[in-house]
Protein backbone atom coordinates (compact mmCIF):
# COMPACT_ATOMS: atom_id res chain seq x y z
CA UNK A 1 0.00 0.00 0.00
CA UNK A 2 1.24 3.50 -0.76
CA UNK A 3 1.61 5.88 1.39
CA UNK A 4 2.62 9.60 1.57
CA UNK A 5 3.67 11.21 4.70
CA UNK A 6 4.59 14.98 5.82
CA UNK A 7 6.38 16.16 8.70
CA UNK A 8 8.27 18.52 9.97
CA UNK A 9 5.27 21.28 10.96
CA UNK A 10 5.46 23.58 14.23
CA UNK A 11 5.03 26.81 15.50
CA UNK A 12 7.85 29.13 14.80
CA UNK A 13 8.51 33.03 15.28
CA UNK A 14 8.61 35.36 12.15
CA UNK A 15 12.25 35.20 10.39
CA UNK A 16 12.36 31.79 12.04
CA UNK A 17 12.75 28.51 9.94
CA UNK A 18 10.87 24.55 9.36
CA UNK A 19 11.90 21.77 7.71
CA UNK A 20 9.14 19.43 5.62
CA UNK A 21 9.60 16.43 4.51
CA UNK A 22 7.36 14.47 2.51
CA UNK A 23 7.88 10.53 2.34
CA UNK A 24 6.71 8.33 -0.19
CA UNK A 25 6.39 4.26 0.92
CA UNK A 26 5.07 1.58 -0.54
CA UNK A 27 6.29 -1.75 -2.31
CA UNK A 28 8.10 -1.10 -5.35
CA UNK A 29 7.88 2.53 -5.38
CA UNK A 30 9.48 5.73 -7.21
CA UNK A 31 8.91 9.15 -6.41
CA UNK A 32 8.43 11.02 -9.66
CA UNK A 33 7.50 14.74 -9.42
CA UNK A 34 6.44 16.01 -6.21
CA UNK A 35 4.22 19.70 -5.78
CA UNK A 36 4.27 21.34 -1.87
CA UNK A 37 0.82 23.36 -1.83
CA UNK A 38 -0.50 24.82 0.89
CA UNK A 39 -3.82 25.93 2.54
CA UNK A 40 -4.13 29.31 4.58
CA UNK A 41 -6.89 29.71 7.06
CA UNK A 42 -10.12 30.40 5.22
CA UNK A 43 -8.64 30.48 2.05
CA UNK A 44 -8.23 27.71 -0.78
CA UNK A 45 -5.29 25.85 -1.34
CA UNK A 46 -2.35 26.92 -3.70
CA UNK A 47 0.50 25.72 -4.94
CA UNK A 48 4.27 26.56 -3.14
CA UNK A 49 6.72 25.18 -5.43
CA UNK A 50 6.98 22.12 -7.58
CA UNK A 51 10.28 19.79 -8.04
CA UNK A 52 10.02 17.77 -11.21
CA UNK A 53 11.78 14.32 -12.06
CA UNK A 54 14.28 15.75 -14.43
CA UNK A 55 15.55 17.99 -11.43
CA UNK A 56 13.36 21.17 -12.95
CA UNK A 57 12.17 23.48 -9.59
CA UNK A 58 9.20 26.09 -9.54
CA UNK A 59 8.62 28.13 -6.78
CA UNK A 60 5.91 30.58 -6.75
CA UNK A 61 7.14 34.51 -6.28
CA UNK A 62 6.00 34.89 -2.78
CA UNK A 63 8.65 32.59 -1.54
CA UNK A 64 11.07 32.73 -3.97
CA UNK A 65 14.58 33.59 -2.13
CA UNK A 66 13.06 32.09 1.27
CA UNK A 67 11.98 28.72 0.39
CA UNK A 68 14.34 25.76 -1.13
CA UNK A 69 13.19 22.19 -2.22
CA UNK A 70 15.49 19.17 -2.02
CA UNK A 71 14.89 15.67 -2.98
CA UNK A 72 16.76 12.20 -1.51
CA UNK A 73 14.95 10.08 -4.44
CA UNK A 74 17.09 7.06 -2.65
CA UNK A 75 14.80 7.71 0.02
CA UNK A 76 11.95 8.35 -2.22
CA UNK A 77 11.96 11.86 0.18
CA UNK A 78 11.18 15.72 -0.88
CA UNK A 79 12.25 18.14 1.33
CA UNK A 80 10.91 21.84 1.76
CA UNK A 81 13.59 24.01 4.04
CA UNK A 82 11.42 27.17 4.63
CA UNK A 83 13.59 30.02 5.69
CA UNK A 84 12.63 33.42 7.09
CA UNK A 85 8.87 32.73 7.50
CA UNK A 86 5.96 35.45 7.85
CA UNK A 87 2.76 35.67 9.07
CA UNK A 88 1.47 34.97 5.90
CA UNK A 89 3.04 31.68 5.53
CA UNK A 90 0.83 30.17 8.02
CA UNK A 91 -1.05 27.27 6.63
CA UNK A 92 -1.29 23.52 6.71
CA UNK A 93 0.93 22.11 4.31
CA UNK A 94 0.36 19.19 1.80
CA UNK A 95 2.54 16.91 -0.41
CA UNK A 96 1.36 15.73 -3.57
CA UNK A 97 3.74 13.01 -4.78
CA UNK A 98 3.75 11.37 -7.96
CA UNK A 99 4.45 7.69 -7.56
CA UNK A 100 5.76 4.97 -9.97
CA UNK A 101 4.34 1.71 -8.51
CA UNK A 102 6.00 -1.51 -10.32
CA UNK A 103 3.60 -4.84 -10.04
CA UNK A 104 5.56 -8.04 -9.81
CA UNK A 105 3.52 -10.22 -11.22
CA UNK A 106 2.86 -8.16 -14.20
CA UNK A 107 5.92 -6.46 -14.52
CA UNK A 108 3.33 -3.29 -15.07
CA UNK A 109 4.39 0.06 -13.95
CA UNK A 110 1.63 2.65 -12.91
CA UNK A 111 1.68 6.16 -12.17
CA UNK A 112 -0.46 8.73 -9.86
CA UNK A 113 -0.34 10.80 -7.50
CA UNK A 114 -0.84 10.81 -3.56
CA UNK A 115 -2.11 13.34 -1.37
CA UNK A 116 -0.55 13.65 2.21
CA UNK A 117 -2.40 14.54 5.24
CA UNK A 118 -0.92 17.58 5.36
CA UNK A 119 1.09 19.13 8.41
CA UNK A 120 0.61 22.71 10.07
CA UNK A 121 3.21 25.80 10.01
CA UNK A 122 2.41 28.57 12.50
CA UNK A 123 3.49 31.56 12.08
CA UNK A 124 3.26 34.61 14.62
CA UNK A 125 5.14 37.67 14.37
Amino acid sequence: QVRVVESGGGSVRQGGSLRLACVASGPQVKITDVSWFREPPGKQRQLVATSGRSGGIYYIPSVEGRFAVSRDDAKNSVYLQMNNLKPEDTAVYYCNAGIQRLTLSTGRVEERDYWGQGTQVTVSS
